[in-house]
């Protein structure tokens, strides 16, 4: 069982160039899984370039507020100087399509007063996006294998599986009345993200009942239960009741990215309960997390993101208690100092 995020409302091969569109918010990246860009928002459009895996590289083209920009020194002419961002528009003080990341660069193509154009090539995590328009059918990631050859869903970023689209068929029927405590996600769909702002793990098929966890502003903190294709003693697959890994902070740090998802358990040294600032470019704004210290409390600082939900137990934490922690990975060396970023799962206070 998890609690991630529901929005309110191998090597590259190349693709014909074609529209295709955004279907819902989304982050646009440097790179698979990289640095991100900006984040684009449903309907917007773009030129696909290739593909990789369930990555898809597209050229990105709008109109940014030219007070927000200056140039740069790079291959690339302008560099987002806004703090905050700024919004990415499809024509001077046109509908906004998405918003780009203080420090994203961008290929100037053309201006207007008090406007540029302007164009970048990325990378968009495949499953949410669809055909351009025009188009009756919507791209899809290429089916994948299941560790013990049956296919499955598209994984999602975080490892879990994304969950078939709901078959065609006939009508859905009248929408009927959901327990206390879920929510309907809606004939469309939705998306499931790490966070607000985060990135997707998955997407809920239409008209689903969720159970909501906790709310922050439009978004909500929901709950999924589901089953995931994983054969015991599967070639390459470990079996399902294996035990938390026993990856090492200083092996998250020396590969940030290889080991997203995963799940480690630690003795940890906690030092206090703290709030995100924005420089913290991981966490959201305001986000508690722990700061605690990997082993008997000389080892390097592990930050421990605390899901709303479980702020209550760990407010009464003591500084220097020794605590045992079992987490899923957010990134191997945050942005800012270069530690592990972990999300608590669970925790025991040593006796």
């Amino acid at each position: 069982m998890w609690a991630v995020w529901l929005m309110g409302a191998g090597s590259a091969t190349a693709a014909s160039a074609q529209s295709v569109s955004v279907l819902r918010d989304e982050n646009f990246r440097r790179e698979p899984n990289g640095v991100i860009l900006g984040r684009l928002s449903s309907g917007a459009s773009m030129r696909e370039v290739s593909r990789e895996g369930n990555w898809i590289q597209a050229d990105l083209e709008g109109w940014v507020w030219l007070a927000s920009l200056r140039a740069s020194d790079t291959e690339l002419d302008l560099v987002v100087s806004a703090a905050g961002g700024e919004n990415l528009r499809d024509g001077p003080s046109g509908t906004i399509i998405g918003r780009l990341q203080e420090g994203a660069l961008l290929e100037e193509i053309g201006r207007e007063p008090q406007w540029a154009r302007v164009r970048r090539r990325g990378w968009i995590w495949s499953a949410s996006v669809g055909a351009g328009p025009g188009s009756a059918t919507a791209a899809a990631p290429a089916p994948q294998q299941g560790r013990g050859g049956a296919p499955t869903a598209a994984r999602g970023r975080g490892g879990a599986a994304t969950p078939a689209p709901a078959r065609s068929g006939a009508p859905p029927g009248p929408p009927t009345r959901q327990p206390a405590g879920y929510a309907n996600v809606g004939p469309a769909g939705a998306a499931i993200l790490s966070s607000p702002d985060g990135d997707t793990l998955a997407l809920a098929a239409p008209s689903r009942d969720l159970q909501i966890v906790s709310r922050e502003g439009n978004w909500a903190r929901v709950r999924v239960d589901g089953w995931v294709w994983m054969p015991t003693g599967a070639r390459g697959n470990a079996p399902a009741e294996t035990a938390p890994s026993a990856l090492t902070p200083q092996e998250l740090a020396s590969s940030p990215e290889a080991h997203a998802g995963r799940v480690v358990s630690w003795a940890l040294q906690f030092i206090s309960l703290e709030r995100a600032e924005a420089i913290r470019t991981d966490f959201r704004q305001g986000e508690p997390f722990l700061l605690t210290r990997y082993g008997a409390g000389d080892g390097p600082f592990v930050y421990v993101a605390v899901p709303p939900e479980r702020l209550a137990e760990v407010q009464g934490l003591v500084p220097l208690e020794r605590i045992s922690v079992t987490a899923r990975v957010r990134t191997g060396a945050s942005s800012l100092t270069g530690s592990p970023i972990v999300d608590l799962l669970s925790f025991e206070r040593s006796r």
